[in-house]
């Protein structure tokens, strides 16, 4: 590993040890010429899988992509940054335990949804208003009837309906005329 500060292409390892989960080594290596001392860390290359476009072309998986998604559907919302980076990270290593080279496009657009769905549901109607990108009210209704795998039908009308209940309720407490 090339000295950071001098340059120098060998430097020595003179502390290694594994992260917390396991996935990746820290090393603190030091310089034998100018002595400066760094740190680095080493782990797998994942490969992600292509993603496959509605019309077909094939786009390298943008990290990017997903979360400027992610941070548009929860800004102004108190979603931590270390909550949209675990979805993303939750949603890599889902995409890569198919093994797959290419996956659809709107396979991940629904793991967007679903993550969503469990961490924010204004977040997850936001993002799904854009995502599916409704013509009229009525799709938009119906889309929020069908939630995303593994959410039950009534989950999803609460969230357009949250103060809907059979006693008749509105917000606050207070009762309807």
């Amino acid at each position: 590993m090339k000295c950071p500060y001098c340059s120098t292409p060998e430097t020595k390892v003179i502390d290694s040890r594994l992260n917390q989960t396991g996935d990746s080594t820290r090393r603190r290596r030091e310089c034998p010429r100018c002595e400066g001392r760094f740190t680095t860390y080493e782990r797998v290359e994942e490969v992600m899988p292509l993603v496959i476009k509605k019309d077909g072309r094939r786009e390298p998986f943008n990290r990017e992509k997903i979360q400027g998604g992610l941070e548009k559907s929860c800004q102004k919302l108190a979603v931590p940054a270390q909550k949209i980076e675990e979805v993303i990270v939750r949603i890599e290593k889902r995409l890569q335990s198919y093994g797959l080279k290419e996956v659809p496009s709107k396979t991940v657009g629904q793991m967007v949804m679903a993550e969503l769905h469990a961490l924010d549901k204004v977040a997850y109607v936001r993002f799904a208003s854009v995502y599916r990108d409704f013509r009229d009210v009525e799709e938009f209704v119906a889309e929020l009837q069908e939630p995303p795998s593994g959410v039950s039908a009534k989950d999803s009308l609460d969230l357009m309906f949250p103060f809907a209940d059979s006693n008749n309720s509105t917000p606050e407490g207070t009762s309807k005329s």
